[in-house]
């Protein structure tokens, strides 16, 4: 006959055994469930912002100090290099409105795109120059000069051949001094943001010249008046 002692020993221990793995089993899933928890608990800041992220986000803090630091140590603003930027900064204000006239009262497709190139380019450059003369301390005038806001008011008066022949006459001369002031700047500043501004205005000024003398209404002795300004002879 079986031996009913033995048979309840054996299946005592396998009991004991079972509750055993049992409670290892709950307590690891408690574990799993707490660790759980904290990740994912609102206002939990492990679960915010894991540890790999917290060192990214260090990084990049100091990255952007970095970057500060090299805007204030760009180099010395010179004198001319803030004539520069408030020269790039009026051009803009009166050669905006000046194509825009273009688009209504030019009678010519050549003007009308000028005009276009005008409205493009210096609208870039209004906002680029008003960034970085923030960035470098540089008080930016909020109107043309006096001579600027002549011509524009020249323009509104003026209409068809008339306003063509003025348009690419008074821009083209504008254009030809800035240029000569654009390249003084770029060759000698010792600033990073004004170099890379100058660099961008000499891509669109030369553009903007390109684009006048395409219209044929450029005459001879507005090229020569910017040569005159630009290069005077000697005395």
């Amino acid at each position: 006959m079986p031996d009913h002692r033995g048979m309840t020993g054996r299946a005592k221990a396998r009991t004991a055994l079972v509750v055993v793995a049992t409670l290892a089993v709950v307590g690891v899933g408690s574990v799993m469930v707490l660790n759980a928890s904290a990740q994912t608990a609102p206002g939990s800041t492990q679960a915010q912002v894991p540890a790999h992220n917290m060192a990214g986000m260090q990084l990049g803090s100091a990255a952007q100090a970095a970057a500060t630091n090299d805007v204030a140590g760009a180099g010395p603003v010179t004198e001319l290099d803030k004539t520069f930027l408030v020269k790039v900064r009026q051009a803009g204000l009166w050669e905006i409105p000046a194509g825009d006239l273009a688009q209504t009262r030019a009678s010519s497709e050549a003007v009308k795109r000028a005009g276009l190139h005008l409205l493009d380019g210096h609208s870039h450059l209004d906002q680029l120059v008003r960034e970085d003369a923030k960035m470098l301390g540089v008080t930016l005038p909020d109107q043309a000069s006096a001579e600027q806001q002549g011509w524009v008011r020249r323009l509104t008066d003026a209409q068809g051949l008339e306003f063509d022949k003025l348009f690419a006459n008074l821009l083209r001369e504008s254009h030809g001094k800035i240029f000569a002031t654009i390249a003084e700047v770029r060759a000698g500043t010792q600033n990073d943001v004004i170099r890379r501004h100058a660099t961008q205005a000499n891509q669109t000024v030369l553009d903007h010249m390109t684009v006048l003398e395409d219209t044929g209404l450029v005459d001879a002795k507005t090229i020569a008046d910017v040569a005159a300004a630009v290069n005077p002879p000697a005395k």
